[in-house]
């Protein structure tokens, strides 16, 4: 009797299959099939119906069918209602926090000339500039939580802290209630809601991430074009306190649909809290030269919505239509923030992170240096606001991309928390720029361009780390 039978070959695990499997034992690998045939020459005969079956299930043990489900962390819908819903949730809490960020300037103008005009200026900006830090800070520590809890109870806490900030701003009287309601209060729950937009809409896409970021993170640029404009007309009509009220329940609404649409595709991952991790990432070179670029960044990008409708004042710009560059700036960074992301995900997010920075710079030192009209003045705000929208679109995508997408909570919190003290200290120099100089805004022009400047030349060495000099996508 012949009998012609495969021995297995010794195959690693396939994708999905544990790899203590490969350690199990060194015993060598035999078929059920093999053990019945053993079995049965050793009592002359062999059952053909027996070998038939059992070689059957051997071949069904040697070729598993190994599923591929969403939870796969390599595996990304790209696409889908699921993933798109997630976008629009995420779309509604941006245009909450970060559309207030791009409104800072009305907080300003009323504690200025109105609820805190005993104090200085300068002093008053740190409430405001406080809440700026604590909204880019906070990812650090809500960051963690995301990738060991998920993002359901952070982004409800976050949307009660947050409008309770919001009700609690509208009752203040003094320095310090301004300062608590609205920096610390109304920013840890800002922190929370935009930490959880961002992670989770990474956890859905891959090829298109870019694009799905900016049409994210458009929702800023929408709500720095809606609350500059509704805010001061309530407070106009119902005053301060019921102006408060009234954006508290607009976000209320708008962050409950969140808290309805959001949702992690993986897993939350379940580990204690390591001090150390926070920082491991940056020994990466990649991630290093990815984060101190987005520092740069961030110490110029804010100083030209700061400082130009000053600039444009003093330069003689009329206040009819000095009003209109803040819109100008935010209606075009709506185009900023999914252009680019569309080509980013064509030609390579650093690719095209690397030419916006070298544009931005480019207009700052090339056009709002000499310029000393109001068409040289809009035609800047145009630019900056198109590139300053692909910085705040594509930045996230980047930290993305280099790496783990389990990890992506604590990642990219690192790297806001980094960033955030870039915002936090760039204006302050600039103001003391400006001041040195007797009230000329060529320092502050030079220390924006240079620094927009320098994070262009850092992303390209991030890039280098990667690939080197070769001409593909990154």
């Amino acid at each position: 009797m012949s009998r012609i039978h495969t021995i297995p070959g010794n195959q690693g695990p396939g994708p999905g299959v544990d790899p203590c499997q490969k350690r199990k034992s060194s015993i060598p690998d035999i078929s059920i099939a093999d053990a019945a045939y053993i079995a049965h020459e050793k009592k002359g005969q062999l059952d053909p119906a027996a070998a038939s079956s059992t070689a059957e299930s051997s071949d069904a043990e040697r070729s598993p069918v190994i599923p591929v489900t969403s939870e796969d962390p390599d595996v990304f819908p790209d696409g889908g209602i699921k993933a798109w819903t997630v976008v629009f949730g995420a779309w509604c809490a941006i245009f909450c926090t970060f559309g207030v960020g791009h409104s800072i300037g009305v907080f300003q103008k009323y504690y200025v000339t109105e609820a805190l005009s005993q104090y200085p200026a300068s002093a008053v900006s740190w409430v405001t500039g406080v809440m700026l830090w604590t909204l880019n800070f906070t990812p650090v520590v809500f960051g963690f939580v995301y990738d060991k809890y998920g993002p359901r109870w952070i982004i409800i806490g976050g949307t009660v802290t947050y409008v309770f900030g919001m009700m609690m701003t509208s009752l203040a009287t003094e320095y310090y209630q301004f300062f608590l309601a609205q920096s610390i209060v109304a920013g840890v729950g800002a922190g929370a809601a935009a930490t959880v937009s961002m992670s989770a809409v990474i956890s859905w896409f891959d090829r298109y991430r870019a694009t799905a970021f900016g049409v994210m993170m458009s929702g800023s640029s929408v709500g720095g074009i809606v609350l500059p404009i509704m805010i001061p007309k309530l407070i106009d009509r119902v005053g301060f306190p019921w102006a408060m009220r009234v954006v508290g329940l607009l976000f209320l609404f708008m962050l409950s649909i969140s808290c309805l649409t959001i949702r992690s595709r993986l897993p939350p991952r379940p580990k204690p809290f390591v001090l150390k991790e926070y920082g491991m990432s940056l020994r990466e070179p990649a991630m290093a030269a990815t984060v101190a670029a987005m520092f740069m960044i961030y110490w110029g990008m804010f100083l030209p919505y700061n400082f130009v409708i000053l600039q444009a004042e003093a330069q003689g710009m009329s206040p009819d239509l000095v009003i209109y560059v803040l819109p100008i700036m935010h209606s075009v960074n709506i185009l900023g923030r999914i252009i680019p992301g569309i080509l980013a995900d064509k030609f390579g997010r650093y690719n095209i992170m690397i030419c916006i920075t070298l544009i931005a710079a480019i207009f700052c030192l090339g056009l709002w240096i000499p310029g000393n009209t109001d068409a040289t003045i809009i035609v800047f705000a145009v630019a900056f606001g198109f590139c300053a929208g692909g910085f705040t679109g594509l930045a996230p995508t980047l930290i993305a991309q280099i790496s783990d997408i389990r990890e992506i909570g604590i990642r990219n919190g690192s790297a806001f928390a980094i960033q955030s003290f870039g915002a936090l200290t760039g204006s302050p120099i600039a103001s003391a720029i400006v001041d040195s100089r007797g009230g000329d805004y060529l320092g502050l022009k030079l220390f924006c361009g240079l620094a927009i400047l320098s994070a262009s030349v850092v992303f390209v060495a991030a890039r280098y780390v990667q690939v080197g000099f070769q001409w593909r996508k990154v």
